[in-house]
């Protein structure tokens, strides 16, 4: 959903009443609805922490579906309390090894591990095996 609110331009909430996401996958369940609608309401601080942090990289040049990764994992991170940060992380990982480019799980984890040690101050180990 968030891939393709950016894509068209259309809020979440359009998205989802106009019911204009992947049958195959069917109805998004109630958590998938809270991310998407948290992520969308907290833009553009997620962008500012990406901006920030990712170095050499502004968040108009990432790929779109690198920086939508990013965006959910990192509103997982700072607003879902009960989600260790390790679990968005592997996550996130993981949808990048799917639908990223060949260097999208090893950029996503490297930004979210910055992310994830600003958020606790506690180093958070990477992920081993984010080769495809």
């Amino acid at each position: 959903m968030l891939y393709q609110r950016e894509l068209t331009g259309d809020p979440v909430t359009a998205i989802l009443d106009s019911k204009s996401y992947s049958d195959e996958d069917g109805e998004p369940s109630e958590y998938c609805r809270v991310l998407a609608l948290g992520t969308e309401q907290e833009l553009a601080g997620i962008d500012a922490q990406i901006e920030s942090t990712s170095e050499h990289w502004a968040i108009s040049r990432m790929p779109i579906v690198d920086r939508n990764i990013l965006r959910l994992a990192i509103y997982e991170i700072e607003f879902q309390e009960e989600i260790p940060d390790s679990v968005a992380i592997n996550e996130a990982v993981e949808m990048a090894k799917v639908y990223g480019g060949p260097d999208s799980s090893k950029f996503v984890n490297g930004v979210l591990g910055r992310i994830a040690e600003q958020h606790t101050g506690v180093p958070v180990q990477p992920i081993e095996d984010v080769e495809e």
